[in-house]
């Protein structure tokens, strides 16, 4: 623990009526949350990684998902440290060698929630509850000295099933040296471009942090931004030099979970041909009150829709991306994080203008992010984010549709995100979100050419979130 900690030490650091009336939605929230408080009051939860390394939650997290420097140096090292008690053998020669944890690594993600739009989606009910709106199971620890895994199955309500979801098995190895500097490396396999990250900048782990599944979103949006998570299987490598300088690469296939085996394409829209590579670069420094992260990662993708065969789409996509956090003593180490991404996308998408799914090959996306944070210590938490998507309109890809749609073609979305975040404990959280929109697939008015406005997907969003 103290050889860990030495380490880490360098790198340290509403009120519209068609739908619901705010009222009504603040009395349900008080109730819910009432109701939540009297029953966990003496609950005992503590996620895999704490029983692992005997420390709390808070250690490794700001709040969750968001790393500390000693939770980034606990991920880069592949999830192994521990000190508990293992089951040992350490023969030599001919004979393996044995580290294996006593207490076996699974967790449990138990969420419920309430989603209500400004405007309700024609023919269906608003003021969604849903218990549960998903569970997550977790084999999430050390396997040996040299891997640890992060590995989540989820629950999906809607679905009605679990499936294969976010995943990082790693191998590490730390305490060498490169060019008289120490550095840390290893392989990762994962099923998420940016979910190996260090980072709360890039998508996989980025805000906002929790989400609703039935409100509308914008229709447009980026491959690396969450267009590929789940779907693929990749093997890549990564290092940290200097505990400045950090490098990763991936190469990842399509996997199609659910899909048949061997794949033959039919029914999915990303087909990748050959590998598709993504590439990941980022500096980090810090002093005793500040940490700095500026980076850049990015992704090239051949893919074929419908089919393994046949005429290729294209899509390119670089990135920048920062983050900063402040410690700020004054107010008893709470923390102000600033985080951002900016994402150009360039897609040449020969195969769907061929089959009649765009009106032009050549086309550009562009996403940009950011979000500002404060944290009052571990227990509660506040955020506001900012969020713009424009690009090519194209009325084929496109196209009009009700809610879905866009009646003139164009990707455009821009709005805003709050969230206020309260921890009674480190392991149950609970979060009100609420997101605006003044602009939805093109147009602030009547956007999907049904009558919707963007505002009518403003949204509401109440979770409780019990970890164990």
């Amino acid at each position: 623990m103290a050889d860990l900690a030495l380490r880490t030490e360098n790198t340290t650091m509403l009120q519209a009526r068609s739908g619901y009336s705010l009222g009504e939605v603040f009395s349900t929230v008080f109730a819910v949350m009432c109701l939540i408080i009297l029953v966990v009051h003496n609950a005992y939860a503590v996620p895999s990684y704490s029983r692992q390394t005997g420390m709390p939650c808070a250690t490794c997290h700001y709040a969750p998902p968001e790393l500390t420097p000693f939770g980034r140096t606990f991920k880069l090292e592949g999830y192994t440290f521990t000190t508990k008690a293992q089951v040992t053998d350490d023969k030599k020669d001919h004979n393996a060698a044995l580290q294996l944890l006593e207490a076996f690594p699974l967790s449990a993600v138990f969420d419920t929630s309430l989603t209500s739009t400004k405007s309700p989606q024609p023919a269906t009910q608003n003021g969604n509850f849903q218990f549960p709106q998903d569970v997550s199971l977790f084999l999430a620890g050390a396997w040996t000295n040299h891997v640890g895994s992060f590995v989540q199955v989820t629950y999906d309500s809607q679905g009605d099933h679990f499936s294969w979801d976010n995943t990082d098995i790693r191998y590490a190895n730390h305490g060498s040296k490169l060019f008289g500097k120490p550095i840390t490396y290893g392989i990762t396999l994962n099923n998420n471009p940016t979910v190996e990250d260090l980072w709360n900048s890039t998508p996989a782990w980025g805000f906002p942090f929790v989400g609703s599944n039935v409100a509308p979103g914008p229709s447009a949006g980026a491959l690396i931004n969450g267009g590929l998570a789940q779907d693929v299987a990749g093997i890549g490598g990564y290092a940290m030099w200097n505990e400045h300088w950090y490098l990763a690469a991936t190469v990842y296939r399509s996997e199609h979970i659910g899909g048949v085996q061997p794949n033959d394409g039919v029914g999915f829209a990303i087909n990748i041909r050959g590998v598709a590579p993504y590439w990941r670069a980022a500096w980090q420094t810090s002093s005793k009150n500040n940490y700095l992260e500026i980076g850049t990662y990015g992704m090239h993708v051949k893919s074929t829709p419908n089919a393994v065969t046949g005429l290729m789409d294209g899509y390119t996509d670089f990135a920048g991306d920062f983050q900063y956090d402040r410690t700020l003593p004054q107010f008893k180490n709470d923390v102000l994080s600033i985080r951002g991404t900016y994402i150009r996308e360039n897609s040449s998408l020969l195969s769907t203008f061929d089959a009649g799914g765009a009106a032009q090959i050549y086309h550009h996306l562009n996403t940009a992010q950011a979000n500002v944070e404060y944290h009052f210590g571990t227990r509660f938490s506040g955020t506001a984010g900012l969020f713009d998507i424009t690009g090519t309109a194209d009325p084929l890809l496109f196209p009009q549709a009700s809610v879905a749609g866009s009646a003139n073609g164009s990707p455009q979305s821009n709005g805003y995100t709050l969230n206020a975040s309260w921890w009674p404990e480190q392991n149950i959280d609970l979060a009100l979100q609420y997101t605006g929109y003044f602009r939805f697939n093109g147009a602030g008015t009547n956007y999907d050419g049904a009558g919707r406005d963007a505002s009518g997907n403003n949204t509401i969003y109440v979770l409780a979130r019990f970890v164990f």
